[in-house]
């Protein structure tokens, strides 16, 4: 499929990223199909996407045009059979076999022309691919939190994704106002990859005792990063970095440097998520 024969736009899972990612569809133009098994989470997600266009207006960098035109173009079903579009964009939880059952059913209801994509952070593209039956037409798409702002995207191959297909995605995200990068198929891919440390680091100064969680963060940021990694954390959801973490730790065969934190495991099993959960490293 070439850039210009696509005209809609899936994206399973309305969360905090599959929210975002069909923001920025539906402002580039397309007609954007959102899906959640959760109708709640639905109607959260589009309350989000108009909050984030107000904001937009209030900073004159959208107008009440756009913000209506952008609503327009949203359309949001419960109905995985009914996630039928040109490129299908996954942004669920960080679980293999839940991501391929998924595919299974977004591959059986779509044409063989259809891109379909992941939004996953750490799972192999070619694990999730290797039981589809045209696992050619599969890529990572890769955006970063929060995704209708952060410019950058990774667009993974997989073993057996067609060279056009890569390149197409690479175009759409351009489309999108996105920065792509090429990468190859490894666990993490780059920047999770090269990241994962600067939490892991910091959750183990915390279990050692060496700082508090507020101390740590101050220097980071003091040291020029715009949030320390508790922060961070907060912002991208607690519980799926955490998710991320463990996947890696799997991925390469329980390699120590990438140890999940019993720390980050009790606040996720206390269900203090960060910002979106209103408690997390810290209160909100």
């Amino acid at each position: 499929m070439k850039i210009g024969d696509i005209k809609t736009f899936g994206v399973v899972g309305a969360g905090t990223m599959g929210l975002g990612i069909a923001q920025i569809s539906a402002m580039a133009g397309y007609q954007t199909i959102l899906f959640d098994i959760n109708e709640q989470m639905l109607s959260k997600a589009v309350q989000m996407i108009t909050k984030n266009l107000d904001k937009g207006i209030d900073r004159g960098k959208v107008t009440a045009e756009q913000k209506e035109a952008t609503l327009g173009r949203i359309s949001t079903v419960n109905d995985l059979d009914k996630m039928i579009a040109n490129v299908v964009v996954e942004a669920i939880v960080e679980k293999l076999e839940i991501k391929q059952k998924v595919f299974a059913t977004l591959e059986r209801v779509n044409t063989k022309e259809s891109i379909l994509a992941s939004n996953t952070s750490s799972i192999p593209i070619t694990q999730i691919a290797a039981q589809l039956a045209h696992p050619e037409r599969f890529v990572g798409m890769h955006f970063f939190n929060p995704a209708h702002i952060m410019k950058l995207v990774e667009v993974i191959s997989g073993v057996s994704t067609d060279p056009e297909v890569a390149n197409t995605i690479k175009e759409l995200a351009s489309k999108l106002g996105k920065a792509p990068v090429m990468a190859k198929d490894a666990p993490g891919f780059i920047v999770n990859r090269v990241a994962r440390h600067f939490y892991l680091e910091g959750l183990k100064l915390l279990e050692e005792g060496v700082a508090d969680v507020e101390t740590i963060d101050q220097l980071m940021q003091t040291s020029g990063f715009k949030m320390g990694p508790f922060q961070l954390m907060d912002l991208i959801g607690v519980d799926t970095n955490f998710s991320v973490t463990t996947s890696m730790f799997d991925a390469f065969y329980k390699d120590s440097k990438f140890r999940p934190s019993r720390i980050q495991q009790q606040k996720v099993d206390a269900g203090h998520h960060g910002r979106k959960s209103g408690q997390g490293f810290y209160k909100y």
